[in-house]
């Protein structure tokens, strides 16, 4: 069973993100992401959105990934609640993720605003990875 947690941090947001898999610990990154900039009881999931991506290795992968959600929401507006990562691929280029995200736009009115997420950073990035688990750390720069 997968889950995540906020971890103290002087000036930004550290979260650790768990799941018995490493797409599982991927999904519940990706959904602390959304919970620290709103309520994501409050979001519909109506809009798929597919996410395919590649990078040299897993924390790289990790990185794009969240990013991806940060460009979505900036960009186009878009909010998500629900995250499936279908799989994680070794290529000759190095890793290949395929996903998808349920959410919608949106609404300042439904989606009270938490805060204002810049970026992801790589400062105390940490994968551990076990058969039976695998824990994430990573630093949302607010």
């Amino acid at each position: 069973m997968g889950g995540y947690r906020f971890l103290e941090h002087t000036a930004d947001i550290k979260v650790k993100a768990y799941g018995e898999t490493v797409n599982e610990a991927f999904q519940e990154a990706a959904r602390a992401l959304s919970e620290a900039m709103t309520d994501t009881s409050k979001i519909s999931p109506i809009i798929k959105r597919k996410i395919e991506i590649e990078a040299e290795d897993l924390e790289a992968l990790l990185y794009i990934w969240l990013e991806e959600f940060i460009y979505l929401f900036d960009s186009k507006g878009m909010i998500f609640s629900d995250f499936k990562v279908e799989n994680i691929k070794q290529t000759e280029e190095g890793l290949k993720l395929k996903g998808e995200a349920l959410g919608e736009e949106f609404d300042i009115e439904k989606h009270p605003q938490r805060t204002g997420i810049k970026a992801v950073t790589y400062h105390e990035m940490k994968i551990k990875q076990s058969p039976k688990k695998t824990t994430l750390e990573f630093v949302l720069d607010i």
